[in-house]
């Protein structure tokens, strides 16, 4: 039961990273101090998809769903609840590059906005 908790506790600290990266850029917009919790967060991101590494957050959750008897799954936090949403097929190295540039193109133009104002 606890690990239950646990890996669920895990997926909704993985969405709202993944939301951090997606869209806290718009928070930086109105609170330009956010971007020292935003850039981090950015560059992780970014860095997972370019590399195609696995972010740590997956095992964990994946080993506390095999400890509470579900069933863990293949892949990653993206291609598992993201992608599964809007493409039917798995996740394909091209698919996770445009992913990390969209994410840094998206925010490089957040960023040059902040940066256009303070001017």
């Amino acid at each position: 039961m606890l690990d239950r908790l646990l890996a669920d506790a895990v997926l909704v600290v993985h969405a709202a990273f993944v939301a951090l990266v997606a869209a806290g850029g718009f928070a930086v917009l109105r609170w330009p101090k956010a971007a020292w919790l935003h850039l981090p967060a950015v560059a992780w991101g970014v860095l997972v998809e370019y590399s195609g590494a696995r972010c740590p957050l997956t095992p964990l959750e994946i080993e506390l769903r095999r400890r509470s008897g579900a069933a863990g799954y293949p892949g990653g936090f993206i291609d598992r609840y993201v992608v599964a949403l809007l493409y039917p097929e798995p996740l394909t190295r091209r698919a996770q590059v445009a992913l990390g540039t969209l994410a840094l193109a998206v925010n490089a133009a957040i960023y040059w906005r902040v940066i256009a104002r303070r001017r």
